[in-house]
């Protein structure tokens, strides 16, 4: 299986010295120029900056997990985490390069995916930075957050507009995508040779295989934070520890970003002949895949993804308590359909995170009160008979709001809220009102490895960085004895490139 791999000196020579370089970022706007039906020619620049970008963000994932804090880093969990890391970096520094033909080099616009026509010129790019400034991703308020610094913060997304003291000029230049960008135009109306088909799915390939690898990471991580509280004796996770895991969640949703529209990206790339079977097939593109690059929506509907999280949600929630049917949730939206540029990924596992933390709270705190309250009305009525099918809980709303700024997502419950001095609590990680926090097996299977109802800890602040990853934010108010509000606001990320009339 793979157990037989191993982390040789020389791979951690080569990994350290990875983690030197600086990072190049890729903006939002970058990742949407693809269009709907990329040119293979971008696919195959794209999948070579990929290729030399990828492992400096790895390297320093496993530099930064080799020296976890406080004992962290010595976890069998972590350590299986940072293997994986590893792993991956070895699979993508040792992939074959492309062997790009004088006729490959001027289809490819004459550059050859040289440096020529990718260096980020900063008079040419000033409106993609100002772009990116109005995201207001935390990643760039690095000295205001703590919990998010440019060492650790891979995000992929913002483009730096401080200098980095850890990264001399030399280093700069000597990154291997100094001076390159994720994006290069390239003509779609050429037929493009097989070389550029066959490295672009060695590309994707890899990248596939690599993203499956780390399905797991957040539970696996979670158990290893889990292991090092049995072995210090102690139920919470200290600042420093919140702060490590904070920036190390905050660079994973970064690079799997990167992975998954990389690799969205390779499946909706135009083939002439694909060209010509869906038109046969559909007549012409559906609206709805026109709608996408890769895996961010240019018209995300927020009502249609919150109408899927609560099916989800409902759908665990009956599995878990054995329902019929799970307490009701209202969705309260606008007549009018509300869209924006967004990841709808991203939205529907904010929601359902938080939609899960609601049906539980309501469910746990009404069950008791109901079952008294029939036994009040038949004193021959006795606990165990009372099937919990036969209560009525009160309802779960999701209330949605439009504004000029942002979108905004209210969920409100009747779940007995929390009191004030556990609220700061729920934003760390492991922090679970569950009596037993789900154990993975050694082995198990990632591809089959479902959420659990509730125990791992890492709903609410793995879906507040989710928010804040795109300049939003998620806010928790609660009434201790009646219930809780959770606020989700998603930022408008940018009314320069608004889709939407």
């Amino acid at each position: 299986m793979g157990t037989a791999w191993e982390l040789t000196a020389a791979l951690r020579d080569q990994i350290h010295r990875y983690a030197s370089y600086r990072q190049t970022s890729v903006s939002l706007r970058q990742m949407v120029q693809f269009g709907p039906s990329p040119s293979p020619g971008s696919i195959f620049l794209a999948s070579q900056f990929i290729v030399e970008e990828l492992p400096i963000r790895l390297a320093l994932k496993v530099k930064d997990l080799e020296s976890a804090p406080f004992g962290l880093c010595d976890m069998p969990s972590t350590q299986k985490v940072k293997n994986w890391y590893a792993q991956s970096f070895e699979e993508l520094t040792t992939l074959p390069k492309p062997e790009i033909s004088p006729e490959l080099a001027k289809l490819l616009n004459g550059n050859g995916g040289l440096d020529k026509s990718r260096v980020v010129d900063d008079e040419t790019n000033h409106e993609d930075k100002n772009f990116l400034k109005q995201t207001h991703n935390p990643a760039n308020s690095e000295h205001v957050n703590p919990a998010i610094n440019n060492v650790f913060s891979d995000d992929g997304i913002v483009v730096r507009q401080h200098s980095n003291p850890r990264s001399s000029s030399k280093s700069r230049s000597e990154s291997p995508t100094f001076g390159k960008m994720y994006y290069t135009s390239c003509p779609t109306n050429v037929v493009w040779p097989k070389e550029v088909y066959d490295y672009n799915k060695l590309v994707n390939d890899a990248l596939t295989k690599i993203k499956k690898r780390h399905d797991a990471t957040v539970a696996t991580m979670a158990q290893g934070v889990q292991e090092w509280k049995h072995e210090h004796k102690t139920v919470s996770v200290n600042s420093q520890i919140q702060t490590f895991l904070d920036r190390f969640y905050m660079s994973r949703i970064g690079i799997r970003m990167l992975i998954g529209q990389h690799i969205a990206l390779n499946m909706a790339q135009a083939s002439p002949t694909k060209a010509r079977i869906n038109k046969v097939l559909n007549g012409n593109t559906s609206k709805s895949k026109s709608n996408y690059v890769g895996v961010i929506c240019t018209d995300c509907n927020v009502g249609e993804i919150a109408e899927d999280a609560i099916e989800t949600a409902k759908y665990i929630c009956e599995e878990y308590y054995g329902l019929f049917e799970a307490p009701e949730i209202q969705l309260i939206a606008p007549s009018n359909d509300i869209s924006f540029m967004y990841v709808p990924g991203h939205l529907i596992h904010m929601l359902f995170e938080t939609l899960k933390n609601s049906l539980r709270a309501t469910i746990e705190f009404h069950m008791p009160r109901l079952k008294q309250e029939l036994m009040s009305k038949d004193p021959e009525l006795k606990e165990a008979d009372i099937d919990i099918n036969d209560l009525k809980f009160p309802p779960i709303k999701v209330i949605i709001s439009e504004g000029s700024e942002d979108i905004a997502i209210k969920i409100s419950d009747e779940g007995g809220g929390i009191a004030r001095s556990e609220v700061p609590l729920i934003w760390t990680y492991l922090y679970t009102t569950v009596s037993k926090t789900p154990v993975l097996e050694p082995e198990y299977d990632q591809t089959s490895f479902k959420a659990p109802m509730a125990g791992f800890g890492y709903g609410l602040p793995i879906s507040r960085l989710y928010a804040q990853y795109f300049g939003g934010d998620l806010k928790l108010i609660s009434m201790e004895g009646y219930g809780t509000d959770v606020y989700l606001h998603l930022n408008r990320l940018s009314s320069s490139s608004e889709p939407l009339p």
